[in-house]
């Protein structure tokens, strides 16, 4: 049963710009991770919602598919999550939110993804 992982990054006001793109091009590395169902992970922001004050600040969103609760703790458990979140994102981090869930039986198809081209 596929899990979908989603987090919210608000970082502290001092934070440039370029330490932001940064922390997004490296969250995208973590495509490639085998945990990660065929290569699914999403990285966007800013957020384009109107009014913006409905995002609460949060200013980075990380969407990705994992076969079931065991591939989400193996990327969760993984040296380059861990190089990434503890490099880029907790000394600078605000606030964050994360949730996951199972995706239910019926729409499972809507998670079959084929692999697509090259990674990272």
């Amino acid at each position: 049963m596929t899990v979908v992982h989603i987090v919210l990054f608000k970082f502290r006001p001092e934070v440039t710009a370029e330490h932001k793109q940064t922390f997004v091009t490296e969250l995208k590395t973590l495509k490639n991770l085998p945990c990660v169902k065929n290569g699914r992970l999403i990285v966007g922001g800013p957020s384009i919602t109107d009014p913006i004050e409905k995002s609460k600040g949060f200013e980075i969103a990380l969407v990705s598919y994992h076969e079931n609760r065991q591939a989400l703790a193996e990327y969760q458990a993984s040296d380059e999550h861990h190089r990434v979140t503890s490099t880029y994102m907790f000394p600078y981090k605000e606030d964050l939110v994360r949730f996951d869930f199972e995706v239910d039986p019926e729409d499972e198809e809507l998670c079959s993804f084929p692999r697509i081209g090259k990674l990272g």
